[in-house]
């Protein structure tokens, strides 16, 4: 098999903690020069700032073979982000180097390109240049376009005025409809509802399908399974894991269980940005306090500290349950239920609280993945995972020890009903 993409010994190193100072003249950048001995004569004990190293990758080497689907995962700050970008050009390499086969299509940041005061079938054209594709590729591919991204009703109107629903849309419409022999892919199942991400993601296996080598990056487990052959997994801006995507996220996923029965994070260690930091996630027992152990006829309370600088607007706050494999059994998000049902949020500290009703879930191991997002625009918080075990209390039947196959296991009312 030919390669498409050979990486070597690439490393990428950021600099972090000093001051930056934008000189927007020549003269400006030689007056800031002929200040700083002066300075340093008038404030000898003060302190200077030094910028510190970072290396988000370091020594990472691979080869992709024409045709063949990678999946890169790892969690947050191992570096995959960062990977792609150096794949695609955006960024440079420290170290290293890395040889491509091919044109690439990125689709690393959704909306890149788009203009807020042009329409949606101007910025159509726009987007499209921006990601490397001719006006007659464009034109021939437009009206797929535009039936993917289901937004024609708005075609000619400023995507100033579109829905954040909309805008993502058509931004992954135009990107996932590329025809280049390499295609980089980030995170783009986090963005549009549930029906979209199932569109989104049957276009990405037209793309594996159509013999395309494709690098790939999704915390969506079931997602890295179906669709690629092989998975390397980073930690710390390495290569750790490399082999077949079942065995190479099935360790990944026993790594990744997450802390038994409780987790808390306090100042710059919370999750999430400037304005939405996650504090705390546990799964309570009927006592209240944290546990690792749940019996199946106890409801179950999972419960999450969620501190806000503000309330933005769309915030939504959840979580996925997922089996020991990594697949979902349900997702769950605060504003599941209508307006006036919904837990108030405001700025401080929020703290949520999910109940799992008593005889639903199976015997097992389960694992709770907080999901805060931007709704259908961006995630937040995806990870800070806490596991617990689920043991089954069949009551007065002894049928129900039985193991019982599937997700969950309810108790359900049975009666019968007469015929005559």
């Amino acid at each position: 098999m030919a390669v498409a993409i050979d990486i070597e010994g690439v490393g990428k190193r950021y600099r972090i903690g000093g001051l930056l100072r934008r000189h927007t003249t020549l003269r400006d950048a030689l007056a800031a020069a002929a200040r700083r001995p002066l300075e340093r004569l008038r404030h000898p004990g003060a302190a200077t700032h030094r910028s510190e190293e970072l290396w988000a990758l370091r020594d990472v080497s691979l080869q992709v073979g024409e045709g063949e689907v990678l999946g890169i995962i790892g969690a947050n700050g191992a570096g995959k982000s960062t990977l792609l970008k150096l794949v695609s050009r955006i960024t440079e390499p420290t170290e290293g180097v890395i040889r491509l086969r091919g044109r690439v299509g990125s689709l690393l940041e959704v909306g890149t390109g788009f203009h807020q005061e042009l329409t949606g079938r101007e910025n159509i054209y726009l987007s499209g240049a921006i990601l490397g594709m001719r006006r007659a590729e464009i034109e021939r591919r437009f009206d797929e376009i535009v039936e993917f991204s289901e937004i024609g009703r708005f075609l000619d109107t400023p995507v100033k005025r579109y829905s954040s629903g909309m805008y993502v849309r058509l931004a992954f419409a135009v990107a996932a409809h590329l025809e280049p022999e390499i295609l980089v892919i980030d995170e783009v199942l986090a963005v549009g509802d549930a029906a979209f991400q199932r569109k989104c993601l049957g276009r990405m296996e037209d793309v594996a399908g159509a013999g395309r080598t494709v690098l790939f990056v999704s915390h969506n487990m079931q997602a890295v399974r179906s669709l690629c052959t092989r998975v390397v997994e980073l930690a710390g801006g390495r290569v750790v894991n490399e082999g077949p995507a079942a065995a190479v996220v099935d360790h990944y996923l026993r790594q990744q269980g997450g802390a038994d029965g409780a987790v808390e994070w306090e100042g710059d260690a919370r999750l999430g940005d400037a304005d939405v930091k996650l504090a705390a996630v546990r799964i309570l027992g009927p006592d209240g306090a944290p546990t690792a152990v749940v019996i199946s006829s106890h409801p179950t309370r999972v419960q999450m500290d969620v501190d806000l600088a503000r309330v933005p607007e769309g915030l939504t706050i959840g979580f996925d349950l997922t089996l020991s494999d990594g697949t979902v059994a349900f997702r769950t998000y605060h504003t599941d239920a209508p307006p006036r049902q919904r837990p108030p949020l405001a700025a401080g500290r929020n703290r949520l609280e999910c109940v799992i009703p008593p005889h639903f879930l199976n015997e097992g191991r389960y694992t709770v993945r907080p999901r805060i997002s931007i709704d259908r625009v961006r995630w937040i918080v995806h990870g800070g995972n806490v596991s617990f075990e689920v043991h089954r209390d069949p009551g007065g039947s002894l049928v129900a020890l039985a193991r019982k196959p599937g997700a969950v296991a309810p108790l359900l009312p049975w009666r019968r009903v007469e015929t005559g």
